[in-house]
């Protein structure tokens, strides 16, 4: 028998295989610095000492994911998204709640930022103040370690969000640098006076100009402009000095060493500026984010990357590597532009821009990643519906965006909405809009006015919406309280860290006394939810043809209420079909057959559907997965 290899050996062929996704990159980026050999070194002694102190269980799973590269594509994979306090109070209270999860169907759980963020105001967890700690009202890292691996023993992945274009400032090196320490204010973007900051002005964008305008930060105690995209808290680093880079490999190991299997990498279109720019989505974030992901997978092969850019089209496909880098950076990216195209199709009753949209900008399948799809989340929607798009189906963009921000922040006459305004955009008329999936849907406005028809209708519409994301491809992720209905919550006004921002009003604490009364009686509002998103659910779980490595094909159904897609398995086609209207609507048999049907079984209720005059009727935002 040939002796199995030595584990120093393992890492050898990890190291060789990604070699081309490290070195080459990294060449680019440093190259032309006089210590670019001695970086090179202490990130391959990084690396080295990182996979040495994994823990055995760790590396095994390293070797099992080696094996099944697609584990992250497979159906099975659902994704639950929660903020701890709001959840469970903190780390060990989450334990409690792995039931109701197990139960959702649930396979992989994403904490929302839980690493030590500074006191006050932190961008809701998004201003770190350290990488190694763990929010002390959260708990410790030894909590989030044996979270982990609690999750490990349920089939459960876990996703931590890392922050990569900045940090708070009271981070240390933060406050290294503002003491005066050279080697501290180049990890940062600082300058002496006011003439660079101006220059790459020119070009830049507000990312909120409501409560943080401009990009940069005077500090007079130490006479520096601080590049602060964000906040004026939080400092963008400068990924051209190779320490950052270094560092951040060493914050990403830890946290994979204490179990995390996803990096949800947030803020990265950032992380590189070029004067004349935008600086978002230069080539150099590329390069560094292929780079990164070489380094997991040499360290901590088990470990993914999910890479937030809620961006357009053309560009979020790019952090899943276009060209050169093609299935070699990010393995998740938020599809963005279904959440978006799935509430204009709402307000429209009408979904030939989404078909256009979803068919003309998206690939049917993508090299070694998948999409993480979603309805809602912790953040505000904002109209990436392109004046392109628009014209192309013959009307104004901007006239569409200005309907779906009023539509949706309740003001529209007709609208079924209740939404809140988080910016407006004088120059553009562009509005962003806040409120939870229930909310938005009707949920709200059928309850308070007693209209039982009103609440039905949206109670379809959020079925609906969840059995989109579960069919259309990549991992579905359901918002905390979305599966039980829950409402707006006003109360953050009462809060002064929160009341400037309307977001906290889709962000409220879980109701578990609302979550019983679910799962005790299925005819109340939130009991229809909570049946209807967990047969979903487990009815994805039990479909293979529904992997993410399946293509999605978009299909014109004929009919403007309908929105169609393919699942193209090798072992048969699913055809998918979602009525965006309050009325019942039709397709044809001989189109059903045309498309691939072979047998008119709808497996999301896992019945045989009967024709009507070789019509297929839906009724009221009716969903179907047909075999």
């Amino acid at each position: 028998m040939r002796p199995s290899p030595a584990p120093s050996a393992i890492f050898d062929m990890r190291l060789a295989r990604s070699a081309p996704d490290l070195w080459p990159m990294l060449q680019r980026l440093y190259g032309e610095r006089a210590d670019y050999a001695e970086f090179c070194a202490q990130l391959e002694q990084t690396l080295r000492a990182s996979w040495k102190a994994r823990p055995a269980d760790l590396k095994r799973l390293d070797l099992a994911r080696d094996l099944e590269p697609d584990w992250f594509q497979r159906a099975g994979m659902v994704g639950y998204v929660f903020y701890i306090d709001r959840f469970a109070g903190d780390l060990p209270g989450v334990h409690e709640r792995l039931d109701y999860l197990t139960d959702l169907g649930v396979s992989y759980v994403h904490l929302m930022p839980c690493l030590m963020p500074r006191p006050g105001d932190s961008d809701g967890g998004y201003s770190v103040m350290d990488y190694r700690r763990i929010n002390p009202e959260y708990g410790s890292m030894a909590d989030l370690t044996r979270l982990a691996g609690n999750l490990r023993a349920r089939g459960m992945s876990l996703c931590v969000d890392l922050v990569l274009n900045h940090t708070a400032r009271e981070h240390d090196w933060a406050r290294r640098a503002a003491a005066g320490e050279a080697e501290f204010q180049d990890m940062y973007l600082m300058f002496d006076d006011e003439t660079r900051p101006r220059a790459y002005g020119q070009t830049l964008v507000d990312i909120f100009p409501d409560t943080a305008p401009g990009s940069f930060t005077h500090y007079p105690e130490f006479g520096k402009w601080v590049w602060t995209t964000f906040n004026e808290h939080q400092w963008d680093l400068n990924w051209s000095n190779p320490r950052v880079f270094l560092e951040i490999v060493r914050i990403m190991l830890n946290l994979a060493n204490k179990g995390v299997d996803v990096l949800r990498l947030d803020a990265v279109a950032f992380m590189w500026k070029r004067i004349g720019t935008t600086c978002q989505g230069q080539p150099e974030v590329h390069v560094l984010l292929r780079a990164l992901r070489a380094c997991t997978r040499i360290a901590a092969s088990a470990v993914i990357h999910l890479e937030e850019a809620i961006v357009g089209p053309a560009e979020m496909l790019t952090y899943f590597g276009r060209g050169e880098h093609d299935g070699r950076e990010g393995n998740l990216a938020y599809h963005n532009s279904l959440m978006v195209q799935y509430w204009g199709a709402l307000a429209t009753r009408d979904t030939r821009l989404m078909t256009h949209v979803l068919r003309t900008h998206f690939p049917p399948a993508l090299t070694n990643a998948t999409y993480a799809t979603y309805i809602r989340c912790h953040d505000d929607i904002g109209w990436a519906v392109t004046d392109e798009d628009a014209r192309d189906l013959g009307f104004s963009g901007r006239a569409h965006r200005a309907f779906l921000s009023d539509f949706y922040d309740g003001s529209y006459p007709t609208s079924f909405a209740r939404g809140a305004l988080l910016q407006f955009n004088p120059e553009t008329g562009d509005k962003r809009i806040s409120g939870s999936f229930a909310s938005l849907a009707g949920l709200e406005a059928g309850l308070q006015s007693g209209d039982p028809q009103a609440a039905g209708l949206a109670i379809d519409r959020i079925l609906m919406g969840h059995a989109l994301i579960a069919s259309f491809g990549g991992i579905p992720l359901i918002y905390m309280g979305d599966e039980i209905g829950l409402l707006n919550d006003d109360s953050y006004l009462d809060d002064p860290h929160h009341a400037a921002d309307s977001r906290w009003i889709h962000r409220p604490a879980m109701d578990w006394d609302r979550a019983a009364r679910a799962g005790a009686d299925p005819t109340t509002p939130e009991g229809r939810i909570l049946a209807g998103t967990r047969a979903i659910l487990h009815r994805r779980r039990a479909v293979d043809r529904l992997h993410g490595g399946h293509p999605t094909e978009i299909l014109d159904s004929g009919n403007a209420a309908i929105f169609a897609c393919a699942r193209r398995a090798p072992s048969g086609s699913i055809l998918c079909l979602f009525n965006f209207t309050e009325s019942w609507q039709q397709i044809s048999g001989s189109w059903l057959r045309y498309h691939g049907l072979t047998e008119m079984r709808d497996l999301l209720s896992d019945m045989m559907v009967a024709l009507h005059d070789d019509m297929l009727l839906l009724p009221p935002y009716g969903r179907v997965w047909m075999s």
